[in-house]
């Protein structure tokens, strides 16, 4: 199953989940009616005890929150992702213009980078089966020319296996880059679905005089939740922009007839690392748009795992050059 689908899963994972709200909305339904004669009852004796006028309009508040929890799969959730889809279509939408340009320019690449090997006569016959074969057949059956033919399987064999480990390593980086993407999904998810089916519950319960603050907390909540995916496509959509830039000068480089490539892709596993550690900081980011409390104790771990990736990568790079001086793990 691909990465597309698996975030198609999440999405009807949290549409099938929506009905649970209506059974949670007729406890709330108690809740807020309990809540609103005590805070009608109040009302109506503070005025009278005071010889005052009884102000009916912040007595609508608990009949406008009620008819809000009779309704909340349509009122309020489908209020709330109505206004919100279309900043998660802009910035998908953004992402995929993005990321087809990077495929088109990488396709490119790739064939420039073939065809720069195979002008390179000592790296032709290791990129080509029929320039190795062609190589063979120059050769005679003379001691040295046996000894050459050995060095070239050698050689030939070093550099396949030099290629296999560097594509092992880059596609396990990119399987990590995007799970890195579908844990921020899944906790988003997991996050949305627990506050809608318990979202009756924290409006019912801001109907009871001194927790008025509930309802804006699950508001603010749900709101910043609901935008780590825009903010986590915005992110990947700087990364496909800056790898597009790269590569679109790297072509430039490549249509020079002598330019020889480097296929060691230093500069794609660099932001592949980037990335994984960037996705970690969209619940940080998301709380620059709209400030909510509650997710400090989760946005602090994922911070701090955040940073505990960027020591190893730092130091992963670091060993490259022989600075491993025990930095892995502090």
């Amino acid at each position: 199953m691909e990465e597309t689908n698996l975030h198609e899963v999440l999405r009807a994972v949290y549409e099938e989940m929506m009905p649970l709200c209506e059974d949670m909305a007729n406890v709330a339904k108690a809740v807020a009616g309990l809540g609103a004669l005590f805070y009608v009852a109040i009302k109506v004796w503070q005025s009278l005890s005071r010889a005052e006028p009884i102000d009916l309009f912040p007595m609508l508040r608990p009949f406008a929150i009620g008819i809000c929890i009779m309704f909340f799969s349509t009122l309020v959730l489908g209020g709330i992702n109505g206004v919100l889809s279309p900043v998660v279509e802009g910035s998908h939408s953004m992402l995929e213009g993005q990321v087809l340009d990077l495929n088109e320019l990488q396709q490119k690449k790739d064939l420039l980078e073939r065809e720069a090997l195979l002008r390179n006569p000592e790296m032709s016959y290791l990129a080509s089966d029929e320039e190795f074969d062609k190589k063979l057949e120059e050769l005679g059956w003379s001691p040295s020319d046996l000894v050459t033919m050995s060095g070239m399987y050698m050689e030939r064999q070093m550099f396949e296996v030099k290629k296999q480990i560097r594509d092992g390593f880059r596609e396990f980086l990119e399987i990590l880059f995007q799970a890195a993407a579908l844990v921020i999904d899944t906790i988003r998810t997991f996050f949305l679905i627990v506050l809608s089916i318990l979202g009756p519950i924290a409006f019912a319960i801001s109907v009871w005089d001194g927790f008025q603050s509930t309802l804006t907390q699950w508001l603010t909540r749900y709101i910043s939740v609901y935008l780590w995916l825009p903010v986590a496509d915005i992110f990947s959509a700087i990364l496909a922009k800056i790898q597009s830039l790269i590569i679109e000068r790297d072509i430039e480089m490549l249509s020079d007839p002598n330019f020889i490539p480097d296929t060691s892709n230093t500069v794609y596993i660099i932001f592949m690392i980037i990335g994984i550690i960037g996705y970690f900081t969209v619940p940080t980011v998301t709380g620059w748009v709209i400030q909510a409390g509650g997710a400090g104790n989760f946005t602090r771990n994922v911070n701090q795992t955040a940073q505990k990736s960027g020591n190893i990568a730092g130091a992963a790079a670091g060993s490259a050059t022989g600075n491993i001086s025990g930095r892995l793990l502090k």
